[in-house]
């Protein structure tokens, strides 16, 4: 994984639901999902697992992408997820 670079992520919650996101530093993100201090959505449902990520040049292409990802049926983001997987 890159470090200090923008992007759109997507975890997956140990309830199975889908939380997206963006940071500059996936690494802290993670780790602050992970220890309950992330996303209030991500709180009560850790441990969560990264399985899609996009990287970018900049915060805004990244942001962008989060909203476009976010108005996905989960059927598309399940879709990107198994292209990962591939």
């Amino acid at each position: 994984m890159k470090t200090n670079c923008p992007c759109t992520y997507i975890l997956k919650c140990c309830d199975g639901s889908l939380y997206t996101g963006w940071t500059n530093d996936i690494n802290t993100r993670l780790s602050a999902h992970n220890t309950g201090k992330g996303a209030k959505y991500t709180r009560a449902r850790t441990p969560v697992e990264l399985v899609h990520i996009e990287y970018f040049d900049t915060r805004e292409e990244a942001m962008s992408r989060e909203h476009a990802i976010k108005q996905l049926p989960r059927k598309k983001k399940l879709a990107l997820i198994q292209k990962d997987e591939e």
